[in-house]
């Protein structure tokens, strides 16, 4: 029997943080006091800011912590649970993932599927699912902002905005890389290089990732060795940053993504009826294949950007103008097994592929941002997006279906900030939406009308910003924002009919704190939110008949706050660490869901009819109770500029309901990884030597649940352990 109770997890971490707490009180009385924390600058209101004059509770990571991260081979996904409020999974391997902040999320597998949560890539919206996993690489810094964020970004961000910003093309010549090897033959190069062609007009950076991982799980059906599990991920990026004169500039982008691989990899009846802990049909290293080619996936896409900026007298316009398309298929075993040997019952095969053809997303920004130094800034612009893709549903047993789906919107927005006093900053915005989705029938088992969704939406937020004293500032918050109507179509394939939910509109409220104490040797911020959502659009996904349906409940609410700190004990320690709660509730007393359709789950719900469920007063799918990160960097100098240092960080992810029903298998308790890397690095940065672990206690969490067959489930990374290579010019 294999376990992963949560007990033995609360104990390994509380041993890790007995022995850091250990170290820290005998270490810290002998460091010295002088080192601050440093200013951390984002972007999150559209202007270079200091994080700590944001009336927004927002996150950064940047630095050591996101080299780290990916040091593995991981993908987009490892960021899930590093920042409090931020979770992140995916069913559908490398490509596809959803979001989660604040407990707010969408479950939809649909490759067409909107989320609540907004991914931004160097000011550009990726908003299908599968330009969500855009590789990350050169990148310069990371940043969540928690809470809707409408005024400014659009509309389906009624959760918040996960938002990328990767290095550019600068005035001197700069570079660097990282290059990692480790377990299961994983390779990863991620490096940068730009500068000046022709001096104070011409720039450029060239930005490369390539990420290999070989086959490691065996198929023990087909008695195959080392055929899933494997990766070839390959992305460039070109940069060009044209200043003909000091008034106008013009960064041009283009980028490509090449991506084959294994897409999410089931493992039937690893879960038994009465518990939720992997048991003995678990082996992380097989599987029993009768279907699924090995699961396949492959994805190809590119996409190109210019962002133009003109100073006026007072007003710098901005252009912003984007086109991304992408085409990929991802195939697989769904039902994680076979009929003959298993692992345990399965009533029926079912091997899928799912896929887009022609995936094309054409978006359009104007904003005119003031850029005086008086007490009122303001800015306002208009926004322009469109997308069309063709959507394929292959179930094997019958002919691909194929749908066409479109999306056009508009919009018009604009905020202002006035300083009322020295101490009093008030912020107001306003943003205008229409909305509007069609799914047209190309091939399909029994054809359908075409069905169209349209709505227009006005979001707007209100906030104030008070300094208490140079280092303390206390803001608050009001904010509306809205999700577009949705159409799912998946169930076309299956013989049954698109399904629509209406828009859902949140209104939340936030109080929060912003703080460097103790001489700024300590940064500490947090916040504290409620939120209530009119008609939320959630997913029923599987279930009794294998559905993925769209609908709306009446109401959910939820509270919670989040808090990020860092102490700089000296130059040779420096700590963070973060926490967030998420208490969310599903309000709709009529509400139903099918269950499990394999019997082989214990619903705990009350029961409505046969196979169904009442969900009023569950907790939101996906939406972990809390989550805590932390941090820790020790260095001791040695040699002539040159220092050895250890890095480790960890994270832990609380209770998590996997489905809208509650039931006592598919839910997750206390999962945790943590991250260690030990090294010879210089003081001035040029270059860093290390060995690393990921998930270097090897913890098998489960990451998802697939109810309709059997019990089956899907879990996190295994360890990897390696060697890393960074360096840096200048």
């Amino acid at each position: 029997m294999i376990s992963n109770s949560s007990a033995r997890r609360g104990l390994a971490l509380s041993c890790g943080v007995a022995a850091l707490t250990t170290a820290l009180a005998v270490a810290a009385p002998a460091l010295a006091q002088e080192a601050t924390v440093s200013e951390i600058v984002v972007t999150a209101q559209k202007r270079s800011e200091n994080l700590q004059d944001v009336p927004l509770s927002v996150a950064a990571v940047e630095g050591e912590r996101l080299q780290s991260m990916f040091a593995g081979g991981d993908d987009i996904l490892s960021l899930a649970s590093r920042v409090p409020s931020l979770y992140a999974e995916s069913s559908n391997g490398r490509v596809a993932p959803r979001f989660y902040i604040r407990g707010l999320g969408n479950a939809d597998f649909d490759l067409a599927a909107s989320q609540p949560v907004s991914v931004i890539m160097d000011d550009v919206v990726m908003e299908n699912v599968v330009l969500k996993s855009t590789p990350l690489f050169d990148l310069d810094r990371v940043e969540v902002l928690r809470g809707p964020q409408g005024t400014l970004f659009g509309r389906n961000t009624t959760a918040g905005i996960v938002k990328f910003d990767t290095v550019k093309p600068g005035d001197s010549l700069s570079s660097r890389w990282t290059a990692t090897y480790g377990s299961y033959g994983t390779f990863t190069f991620d490096g940068g290089v730009g500068g000046p062609i022709i001096d104070g007009k011409l720039a450029a950076r060239a930005s490369l990732l390539v990420q290999h991982r070989d086959d490691w799980i065996d198929n023990a059906f087909t008695g195959d060795n080392n055929v899933l599990g494997g990766y070839d991920e390959l992305a460039v990026r070109l940069q060009l940053l044209f200043t003909p004169t000091e008034d106008l500039s013009a960064l041009l982008s283009f980028r490509n993504r090449s991506l084959d691989g294994t897409s999410a990899v089931f493992r039937a009846n690893v879960l038994s009826k009465g518990g939720n802990s992997l048991n003995a049909n678990y082996d992380r290293e097989t599987v029993y294949y009768d279907g699924g080619g090995d699961n396949p996936q492959a994805y190809d896409g590119w996409g190109t950007s210019l962002k133009v900026e003109y100073n006026l007298a007072g007003a710098t316009l901005t252009s912003i103008t984007a086109l991304e398309t992408t085409n990929g298929y991802s195939r697989g075993d769904i039902d994680g097994g076979n009929m003959v040997t298993g692992p345990g019952f399965i009533p029926f095969p079912s091997d899928t592929t799912d896929g887009i053809k022609d995936l094309d997303q054409f978006t359009q920004e104007l904003r005119l941002a003031s850029d005086t130094d008086g007490p009122l800034s303001w800015q306002v612009g208009a926004y322009y997006f469109d997308a069309e893709a063709v959507l394929r549903t292959d179930p094997g047993f019958v002919a691909a279906t194929e749908l066409r789906h479109e999306n056009t919107s508009w919009a018009v927005f604009g905020q202002a900030s006035y300083q009322v006093t020295d101490l009093l900053k008030v912020t107001g915005g306003l943003r205008w939406t229409s909305d509007e989705k069609t799914l047209t029938n190309i091939v399909a088992p029994i054809p359908f009308a075409a069905v169209e969704v349209s709505d227009e939406q006005v979001s707007w937020d209100l906030s104030a910003f008070y300094d208490i004293s140079d280092n303390v500032s206390l803001f608050g918050r009001v904010a509306r924002g809205f999700r577009g109507p949705t159409i799912q179509g998946r169930d076309v394939a299956f013989f049954g009919a698109p399904s629509v939910a209406q828009s859902e509109t949140i209104v939340s409220w936030e109080a929060g704190f912003k703080s460097e104490l103790f001489d700024r040797r300590v940064r500490l911020n947090g916040a504290l939110f409620t939120y209530t959502i009119s008609d939320p659009q959630f997913s029923a996904v599987g279930g009794a008949g294998n559905n993925t349906i769209l609908l709306n409940a009446d109401e959910g609410k939820a509270w919670g706050f989040e808090v990020d700190g860092e102490w700089v004990v000296s130059d040779n320690l420096v700590l963070t660490a973060g926490y967030s709660y998420a208490d969310t509730e599903i309000n709709d007393s009529s509400l139903t869901v099918a269950v499990c359709g394999s019997g082989q789950c214990t619903p705990t719900d009350p029961v409505a009819a046969v196979g169904r469920v009442f969900i009023d007063g569950n907790p939101f799918p996906n939406a972990p109770e809390y989550i805590f990160d932390m941090t820790a960097r020790f260095s001791l100098p040695v040699g002539n500029g040159g220092e050895l240092f250890a890095f480790t960080d960890w994270s832990v992810q609380g209770k998590t309901n996997l489905f809208l029903y509650e039931s006592r298998e598919y839910f997750t308790e206390g999962n945790f990884e943590g991250g260690l890397k030990f090294g010879y690095a210089r003081d001035d940065g040029s270059w860093e030597l290390a060995v690393f672990g990921r998930n270097i206690t090897d913890e098998d969490n489960i990451k998802g649940g697939i109810d309709f067959n059997n019990n089956t489930a899907f879990v996190n990374e295994p360890r990897v352990v390696g060697v890393s290579l960074t360096a840096r010019l200048p």
